[in-house]
This record gives C-alpha cells, structure tokens and sequence, in this order.
C-alpha cells in the first residue's frame, strides 16, 4: 500500500468527534486505535472486536501519528 492511500484513510471532518482524525471518517478515532495497541492487543484482536476496522486502518493510524510527531519536533 503506498503512503497516500494510507493518508486517504485518516480524515478529520468539521463536526465529526470535535474535529479529531477519524478513521475513513466513521466515528472511529485514530487516538483509539493507538491506545488499543499500547493496551497490548495485537493486529488481529483489534480486526476481530471492531470488524469496522481494517488492516490498513491500523497502518494508517500508526502512520499518521508517525508523521505527526515528526511534525510537532521543535529543533533546539
């Protein structure tokens, strides 16, 4: 999957859940994967009690946070 395809999945949309990043625009926070990963569920336990999910949701989720924290670094 090349990278713009996974930004295709991540959107932020004006009055959907405050303006956070959605997954494919359900009410699906990226923030709510992340956690469900640092939680220790694996890839498959994540797919299996959220069948709204897919692989390249969780991918793309990682992604985005990936690319935002390398945005938000302040060079000193």
């Amino acid at each position: 999957m090349e990278r713009y395809e996974i930004f295709d999945r991540i959107m932020v949309t004006d009055g959907l859940m405050r303006g956070r990043p959605t997954i494919r625009g359900l009410r699906f926070l990226v923030s709510d994967v992340l956690e469900l990963l640092a939680s220790g569920m694996s890839e498959a336990q994540i797919l299996e009690e959220h069948p709204i999910l897919e692989r390249e949701d969780i991918k793309a989720a990682l992604l985005y946070s990936a690319q935002k924290v390398d945005d938000d670094l302040v060079d000193d």
